[in-house]
């Protein structure tokens, strides 16, 4: 048995426990009052879900498992995967551990190489991205086991073997479908001896410093692993996995919410726009040049990317992170300078004309341009890195679920007669 799969059955019972209890003694206490603006505005702030994994408080961001994401940047992504599902960081052994058995789940089955090779030259990254986690869901151990009669006990056991497997084989097909799909050259195929984000930053065939190169997908996966189980991708894998579906459908429906305009598409939006401004100015714009800009834009009802958020009211401590890797490696780049500047001047603008109750950047105002330096240029390509850093969260949220035994979701609905007749009483 491998160190993380004998901590987690150490830990079951006492999960099952605090569910049991709080069921039992307090399942008629009302935590959480829903009004008719949170049924309109698709449940927002409504408290309904289970999420040990992380937290996100409106006034400091991202936590991990009690640890505040800035504290957790330069840790290994299999770290901060032991720490969600565990409850804290592993030790040296325990790392190396699930480093090499993540390493020896890598391997991809030929047929979905063959699945690759037969999509349009032109498909989405994403749909690719989708379609391929979804058929490999032929070697779910889950659902052979679940056909055989498995125990609700062990339920959680063979969603911890196909989380693992999955991502294992996360960055492996993410890099293919790059190196595919815009005509990088060859597939490249994983290093042994290096950990699981500098291998997805290995084979994608970026050329350049590799060293800073590796550091900086560590820490892309590491803060963009998870964050609570409200938002699309999250939730929705959540919902289809109540259903005991696999890991792989499970995910691959949470990727088909992350591919939406709404969720995952930001970065490659601002970074669209931070472009879009250079090559509006030709250069960099001075600071009086980039207000101007900014306040016009504002002016005629449009947004700048990147700024507000539908949960924080600070600075997406991921955004601090990001632009703080910045500051110390490539503090001349004109993308990234350009995302310093729009710092220093666009929350004061949002605060003058009151247009946002968060004038602040999230994480997506500069993630986008550090990619970008490092030769991943391609737009379309960017909400596949997402996922391949999401999927860590995502399938530690499904295991925790089948350990806590939790049942299927199936909220009640209201039609429109019956919320004005109960509103107008």
């Amino acid at each position: 048995m491998s160190l993380l799969k004998a901590k987690l059955a150490s830990q079951v019972p006492d999960l099952k426990d605090r569910v049991r209890n709080l069921g039992k003694n307090y399942g008629s206490k009302v935590i959480s009052e829903v009004s008719v603006e949170q049924v309109l505005g698709g449940m927002r702030g409504i408290k309904s879900l289970i999420c040990d994994t992380s937290e996100v408080g409106l006034d400091y961001g991202l936590v991990i498992r009690g640890i505040p994401i800035l504290e957790l940047t330069d840790k290994l992504p299999e770290d901060v995967l032991w720490l969600m599902l565990t409850g804290s960081l592993p030790t040296e052994e325990e790392s190396k551990d699930l480093q090499r058995e993540i390493n020896e789940r890598m391997e991809v089955p030929e047929y979905i190489w063959n699945i690759l090779k037969a999509f349009p030259k032109d498909a989405h990254p994403m749909s690719l991205l989708s379609a391929l986690v979804t058929a490999l869901g032929y070697e779910s151990k889950f659902k052979r086991e679940y056909d055989k009669g498995l125990k609700k006990d062990l339920y959680w056991e063979y969603t911890l073997e196909d989380s693992l497997d999955l991502i294992a084989k996360m960055p492996v097909i993410a890099s293919a479908i790059y190196r595919t799909r815009f005509g990088k050259g060859d597939i490249i195929k994983p290093k042994k001896d290096l950990d699981w984000g500098a291998n997805y930053a290995y084979m994608l065939g970026v050329e350049g410093n590799m060293d800073e190169w590796y550091k900086l997908m560590r820490m892309y996966m590491v803060v963009h692993c998870d964050h609570e189980s409200g938002n699309v991708s999250a939730f929705t894998s959540h919902v289809v996995g109540s259903a005991l579906s696999d890991v792989y459908y499970s995910l691959a429906a949470g990727l088909n919410g992350l591919a939406g305009p709404l969720h995952g598409l930001a970065n490659q939006e601002c970074l669209k726009f931070v472009l879009e401004t250079l090559e509006k100015f030709g250069k960099v714009p001075s600071d009086e040049e980039l207000k101007a800009f900014a306040k016009e834009r504002l002016d005629k009802g449009l947004v700048i990317p990147g700024y507000g958020h539908a949960v924080l009211r600070v600075t997406d401590p991921r955004f601090t992170a990001s632009v703080e890797w910045g500051k110390k490696v490539i503090p001349n780049d004109d993308r990234f300078v350009m995302v310093e500047k729009l710092f220093n001047i666009v929350p004061d603008l949002l605060i003058e004309q009151g247009k946002a109750k968060d004038p602040w950047p999230n994480v997506d105002a500069a993630t986008g341009a550090l990619l970008y330096h490092y030769g991943i240029k391609e737009f379309e390509y960017y909400t596949v890195i997402f996922s391949v850093s999401r999927a860590l969260g995502i399938c530690s949220q499904l295991i925790l679920s089948r350990a806590m035994g939790e049942p299927i979701t199936r909220p009640k609905s209201v039609t429109m007669d019956w919320l004005e007749k109960t509103v107008t009483k």
